[in-house]
């Protein structure tokens, strides 16, 4: 994989056919649900540092990981770039990685995150005890133009893998959909974020 520093960061995604940058810059909506972590596009760096530190011990590694994830968020203040929409579970907003310092930083990014026209929050809450998306945590990548067709981004412990197949794609479209209409409304995340926030 190639991108726009050189591949730097090729062996951050063994087994990954395409640019992951390059996918999501691509995308005209991304859709992802995540159980037990805040979604890396929405990550502070003290998080996302956190986050690295759960499995990685050497420094450099860390502060390239999250280099790489700082990169990847770029898109969100692009002109003309995707739409993200993130359902995130309530464990993964009380899970406090890093400490409560840092987790209530990272609620009031997701609050002021939550506030630009092209990023939708959502939360599954605990109240809702089993839902569409039980399976785990995936991405649907849409691209604009009949040509291009979605893709499914399922991650892994050593690489991540994508579906294209239509009938794949479709599957997980549907539980998205279906996850969306069952948990609590996006006119509800603000309130719901900053509750959490007053428990830590």
């Amino acid at each position: 994989m190639q991108d726009d520093d050189g591949g730097r960061y090729h062996d951050l995604h063994p087994g990954w056919d395409e640019n992951p940058i390059g996918l999501e810059r691509a995308a005209s909506l991304i859709r992802t649900y995540e159980v037990q972590f805040v979604p890396g596009l929405l990550q502070t760096p003290d998080y996302a540092r956190a986050v690295t530190r759960l499995s990685h011990d050497d420094a450099r590694e860390v502060d390239r990981r999250v280099a790489l994830c700082v990169r990847r968020q770029a898109l969100l203040t692009a002109p003309g770039g995707p739409t993200l929409w993130a359902v995130v579970d309530e464990a993964a907003l009380r899970r406090p990685i890093g400490g409560s310092e840092i987790s209530r930083a990272q609620l009031d990014h997701l609050i002021a995150l939550s506030e630009r026209p092209h990023v939708k929050v959502q939360v599954a809450p605990f109240h809702f005890a089993g839902h569409a998306a039980a399976g785990g945590p995936f991405t649907i990548l849409r691209f604009p133009g009949r040509d291009v067709p979605d893709v499914v981004h399922l991650e892994q412990l050593s690489g991540a893998l994508y579906l294209d197949e239509p009938s794949d794609v479709e599957q997980y479209r549907q539980v998205m959909d279906r996850l969306c209409a069952q948990i609590e409304p996006l006119d509800r995340t603000r309130a719901i974020l900053r509750a959490i926030r007053a428990e830590l």
